[in-house]
């Protein structure tokens, strides 16, 4: 004979009217994210003719400083990434979040605890009121040994929220560990092609000063001939010191420049020594983008993107707090005198149940951390906004250098050459005494500031292109963002 099912007791039906009341209306506060708008253009102002073009054979990628060909960066590119500590730093943040994520995905599931203790207790002495006699308790044992399982059903998403929060901030620490490679790259380049600029300037310098030994040497003859003055002995000396104590000026900015790269490496500035060559000539080739194009290729523009889906998440996780709490509980345990007796049937314990908990008052709490969130949300469109202006910035500056450059460099050439001929003139005539000295040392300095004056361009315009490779983002995507 089969027993009937007995109905649901009153208080019962109660409760699972209830848990399915709150089931029916579980649901995520947080409104869907999407990216904030911003008006990008479609162009950039100073691009000229670079236009966007197919296919795109030739578009940046990882190893972007290679197009140089300088055996040297490409020796020393690769420990940037192994060695820098900003790099470290980032990456460390980046596994820091990772650890976050996971904590938080982990408080979706259940949690179990187990417990064992041991413990010998006396209870106080009772008086009899009647005899006025003490009774003293003798000690007991006491063992437990017990498990509880507990769980949070997420009814309303406050638990999801926050493993979406923390799953931006970390594709956000990805994103801005990729901006801090992309910058010590460029920074380690930018730094090489200036070494390499002082390494040319050196050379002319040294060259400039063999001439002016050499000039020195002339107005020594012509002096003792009487030809010349004491005067343009004492000037040509005085060159020649000038000369000299720019070149040691020179070493001194190498040197540190040096230094500079060997911190970036992650290593004593007395552990690096790069010896001197000459710049090389090669022009990188950087090609076309649109604006939009930026938004997917600046790790930058990502992280704070994915700050602002951080925002986003927040809120609906202040609003989660109106919101009640169930938490669904059980312990099974045995608990004895001895622990021969500890598992025994008499010694078994449980419990099974819901407990739901809201807050009823709290003096507005929970509006004053809605009003945050949202602010916080605010604050982090309006820096994604401006991390777009700004980069958008970059790219202009850059292109208006490069163009810009260009041109001045064109100019600079034919003043060099003007000043060549200029001193070679006022050489020859003060050599016929037909001008004086201080002909020659004006065409001189004319001549050494011009020279200078285009390595400097030519090296303003190879930290230049460094700098817009990483305006645009180096060979990095929004596609690789490696979130967990």
């Amino acid at each position: 004979m089969h027993r009937k099912c007995s109905p649901l007791r009153p208080t019962a039906r109660r409760l699972a009217l209830a848990l399915g009341a709150l089931l029916a209306a579980a649901c995520s506060t947080a409104r869907q994210h999407e990216p904030p708008s911003i008006e990008l253009g479609a162009y950039f102002k100073e691009a000229g003719n670079w236009q966007p073009a197919q296919p795109r054979d030739a578009e940046l990628r990882g190893n972007w400083w290679a197009a140089y060909g300088d055996a040297d960066l490409d020796r020393l590119m690769p420990r940037v990434l192994t060695d820098n500590q900003d790099l470290r730093i980032a990456e460390a943040q980046y596994r820091i979040a990772l650890a976050t994520t996971d904590a938080a995905r982990a408080s979706l599931f259940p949690s179990l605890n187990g417990s064992l203790a041991a413990t010998r207790s006396r209870a106080a002495a009772s008086s009899n009121s009647n005899s006025g006699s003490t009774r003293s308790s003798s000690p007991a044992n006491t063992v437990n040994l017990g498990l509880t399982a507990s769980w949070e059903p997420d009814l309303f998403g406050r638990l999801r929220l926050g493993v979406a929060v923390d799953r931006a901030n970390a594709e956000a620490a990805a994103a801005n560990r990729a901006a801090v490679m992309l910058a010590m790259q460029a920074q380690l380049a930018q730094n090489y092609f200036l070494l390499r600029t002082a390494d040319a300037k050196q050379s002319l310098l040294a060259e400039e000063i063999e001439a002016l030994d050499k000039s020195l040497l002339l107005t020594r003859n012509r002096y003792a001939a009487g030809v010349a003055t004491r005067a343009d002995v004492a000037q040509a000396e005085t060159q020649l010191k000038s000369t000299t104590a720019q070149g040691v000026e020179n070493r001194l900015t190498r040197a540190q420049l040096e230094h500079a790269i060997a911190v970036l490496l992650g290593v004593a500035p007395s552990a690096l020594d790069l010896a001197a060559k000459p710049p090389l000539a090669v022009r990188l080739h950087i090609p076309p983008l649109l604006p939009a194009d930026l938004l997917e290729r600046r790790p930058d523009v990502a992280a704070a993107e994915r700050q602002v889906a951080a925002a986003n998440a927040q809120m609906g996780i202040a609003q989660t707090a109106f919101f009640p709490k169930l938490t669904l509980s059980a312990t099974l345990g045995q608990s004895a005198s001895s622990f021969s007796q500890l598992f025994s049937a008499p010694a078994r314990y449980w419990s099974l149940g819901p407990a739901l908990a809201a807050t009823l008052f709290d003096a507005g709490q929970r509006e004053a951390a809605i009003s945050g969130a949202q602010a916080t949300h605010d604050q982090a469109v309006a820096n994604y906004r401006k991390t777009v202006l700004v980069s958008l910035q970059e790219v202009e500056d850059n292109l208006a250098a490069l163009r810009l450059l260009d041109e001045e460099i064109a100019v600079q050439q034919e003043a060099v050459s003007a000043a060549g001929v200029a001193l070679k003139l006022t050489l020859n005539g003060y050599k016929a005494g037909t001008v004086s000295y201080l002909n020659v040392i004006a065409a001189q300095t004319a001549e050494l500031s011009a020279r200078q004056n285009l390595l400097t361009l030519q090296g303003r315009l190879r930290t230049a292109e460094v700098a817009l490779v990483r305006a645009l983002g180096g060979g990095w995507k929004a596609g690789d963002l490696a979130g967990p």
